[in-house]
């Protein structure tokens, strides 16, 4: 029997440094989409995928995100007073069992596989997930749920994947697949930011990962590879030919909450997706359309 992926890593040591000044002191992750921190909704799909062992790669001044997982039993205690329960189970939702979460420190910013090899020991010899937080996806069935169960059929190592503009390309980890079956894609390459002319595919490696372990014995080697960072890319494309890779073409939409204009666009969407909201924004939405048609 296959064995099941109940740990995840969370790399969150980036300095964030494209929402300065904001990110000066307070973490990009917990930095509010609507009403939760864009590291909630990491969490939340997640949990929805039977994750139980959440693993942070942290660096300097990020104490404000561990802070956000503790209990508040001062704040508890003034809600229920107020009898306010419905914020309540919201903030009771955040906290996270003794134990189900750990926080490794990332001391030099050597890229996405050297934060996600800094885990390896809490890791051990188990398939595991890694989440992006900055990667958003709105989904019927979350994402990493959807990976989860597509699998446990394949095994291996599973990337999630999309198709972007040949000009972004250079961008992301770009596929070359050798079978392509609708959902699932074979892999017999990956190329970590090519050139658009030198792109095997346009399908793109967004960030969520279901990996094998082997993938850290790979990172362990400490091989650097585009930007003289060690690549998670490189790491994962050395088990092509041995525990296998394969993309996945999620059912979503996801959001490069990365940017400025992605963590905007993200904002109105989730917004017009909340019944308490859409109404207001809708209408202020359609007010800023009008005015800007007006000026032109």
């Amino acid at each position: 029997m296959r064995r099941k992926v109940t740990k995840a890593v969370f790399p969150v040591a980036g300095l964030g440094t494209r929402f300065l000044p904001a990110t000066k002191s307070v973490p990009k992750e917990i930095m509010t989409l609507v009403d939760r921190p864009l590291v909630q909704y990491a969490i939340d799909e997640a949990r929805a995928a039977g994750i139980k062992e959440f693993i942070f790669i942290t660096s300097r001044g990020k104490s404000a995100l561990e802070d956000y997982f503790d209990e508040s039993p001062i704040l508890e205690r003034e809600l229920r007073k107020k009898g306010k329960l419905d914020i309540l189970e919201d903030l009771k939702s955040t906290n996270m069992e003794s134990g189900a979460i750990a926080y490794m420190r990332q001391h030099k910013a050597l890229g996405l596989g050297h934060a996600v090899w800094c885990a390896r020991r809490l890791i051990g010899d188990e398939p595991f997930a890694v989440m992006l937080p900055d990667d958003v996806i709105s989904a019927e069935k979350p994402c990493l749920q959807q990976m989860v169960e597509a699998y446990e059929e394949t095994g291996g190592n599973m990337v999630a994947a999309m198709e972007v503009p040949r000009e972004r390309t250079s961008s992301y980890g770009i596929l070359d697949v050798q079978d392509d079956m609708g959902s699932l894609v074979s892999v017999k390459g990956m190329v970590e930011k090519p050139a658009a002319e030198e792109a095997p595919s346009n399908l793109a490696v967004i960030g969520r990962y279901i990996l094998d372990p082997a993938v850290l014995r790979n990172l362990n080697k400490k091989q650097t590879g585009a930007g003289g960072e060690i690549q998670l890319t490189d790491a994962i494309a050395q088990e092509i030919d041995g525990t296998g890779v394969y993309g996945y073409r999620f059912r979503g939409q996801r959001f490069d909450c990365g940017s400025k204009a992605g963590f905007l666009q993200a904002t109105v969407a989730f917004g017009l997706a909340r019944d308490d909201l859409k109404d207001d924004l809708r209408g202020f939405l359609d007010s800023v359309m009008q005015i800007d048609n007006a000026a032109e």
